[in-house]
């Protein structure tokens, strides 16, 4: 079961560039910086009233954010996530009602959330991240 909308996730060319303007033109503040090797991307997160809006630079030619901005050369929105109780439960539900999974198991994402993806040619053209709070327990 969903339980709220975790991030949104904006691919930029650079972090380092981008934070700035998020921090000096919006007034927000950056609660830190990771890299997620796995997912071959540096990420940088901003809360909004409970709602993080997360930056995420290509850390090699082959990450999906990397095609993405080849596509999409000023960046943008790249996903939406919904924090649910039970991602693989959730993966489950989708499977089951015809949505096309890009991750048919969860992986670790920033902050060790389990994640998983669905594909937005299910979702009515948004890319869709399913994510979990927790310890990670699915290596």
């Amino acid at each position: 079961m969903i339980k709220k909308i975790d991030h949104i996730g904006i691919a930029v060319k650079s972090i380092d560039d981008s934070v700035p303007y998020y921090e000096k033109a919006l007034g927000l503040k950056c609660e830190g910086i990771e890299e997620v090797a796995d997912q071959k991307v540096k990420t940088a997160f901003f809360n909004v009233g409970g709602v993080h809006l997360e930056l995420l630079e290509p850390t090699s030619p082959e990450s999906p954010i990397a095609k993405f901005l080849e596509k999409n050369p000023h960046g943008g929105v790249h996903h939406i996530a919904f924090n649910c109780e039970d991602v693989v439960d959730s993966l489950a539900r989708a499977k089951e009602n015809g949505v096309l999974l890009i991750n048919e198991t969860p992986k670790i994402g920033a902050h060790s959330k389990k994640i998983a993806f669905l594909h937005p040619k299910s979702t009515k053209g948004v890319l869709t991240e399913l994510c979990q709070d927790g310890e990670c327990c699915c290596g």
